[in-house]
């Protein structure tokens, strides 16, 4: 009897290149399904909220536009404004520093304060133009003044507001408010200043003046560790101040 052997589909071999190209294929196809529904879901977003998002973008453009404006026609016509006032008062400021008679030294301060052929004084233009660059440095001025005056208080209140990015008026605006520290028996307070006015820039000038005064109120006030840490830092640093001179001395008396 003839055997036979059954004729059929002999089952194809996927090998691991293909299994890999079909996951990626499949991830691929996932990919660009979640993108088409997440750009689905972002356009059904802005239809329902494009009032919203318009109303959002125009506040924008108006705060935009609104800040350009007052930056024209405002903010910069007041500092100008502010500095022609200022330089006036500067001028009876100078020549109040540099009097030798303490009345005359006393008018020129008072129109330094006040204003004077038209033009304000720093009170007015402390008030009048708070917020601009001229505004702030009238603290400087006022601050000065009042400590010359002899109110100390007054000095501290209006030097405390006073700052900029100056490497001599910052420091002689903490410096003078050690002063007057010292003057209302607050040599804490002064010590604090003096030191801060030291840090505030370094120069020849102010730092070593500073570190000085510090080391100085400190050794008055039996506090001879810091004196002599600020006496030396103007030994080793400063050695060319003129507070350097006879440093050795002081460090000595802080030993």
């Amino acid at each position: 009897m003839a055997t036979y052997k059954k004729k059929g589909y002999k089952k194809e071999k996927v090998s691991r290149n293909d299994l890999d190209y079909l996951s990626k294929e499949s991830t691929t196809a996932e990919v660009f399904t979640s993108l088409d529904e997440g750009a689905s879901k972002l356009e059904k977003f802005l239809e329902k909220n494009q009032k919203w998002i318009f109303a959002g973008l125009a506040a924008i453009i108006i705060l935009v536009a609104g800040y350009m404006w007052y930056d024209q026609n405002v903010k910069i016509p007041k500092e100008q404004e502010a500095i022609n006032n200022l330089a006036s008062a500067q001028q009876y400021f100078d020549k109040g520093i540099n009097e030798k008679d303490a009345k005359d030294m006393k008018a020129d301060f008072d129109k330094a304060l006040n204003g004077a052929d038209g033009k304000y004084g720093f009170l007015q233009i402390n008030d009048k133009f708070s917020g601009t660059k001229a505004g702030d440095l009238s603290n400087y001025y006022l601050g000065m003044i009042y400590y010359k005056n002899g109110d100390f208080k007054k000095a501290v209140s209006f030097l405390s507001k006073f700052h900029a990015d100056d490497d001599i008026l910052q420091p002689t605006a903490y410096g003078t408010i050690g002063d007057a520290f010292v003057e209302l028996d607050q040599p804490k307070d002064a010590l604090d200043y003096y030191v801060k006015a030291a840090k505030a820039s370094d120069n020849d000038y102010t730092t070593p003046l500073y570190y000085f005064k510090a080391g100085k109120l400190a050794l008055e006030n039996s506090e001879k560790a810091k004196a002599k840490q600020y006496f030396t830092i103007i030994k080793e640093k400063y050695p060319k101040s003129k507070e350097a001179k006879n440093i050795d001395i002081f460090i000595t008396q802080a030993e």
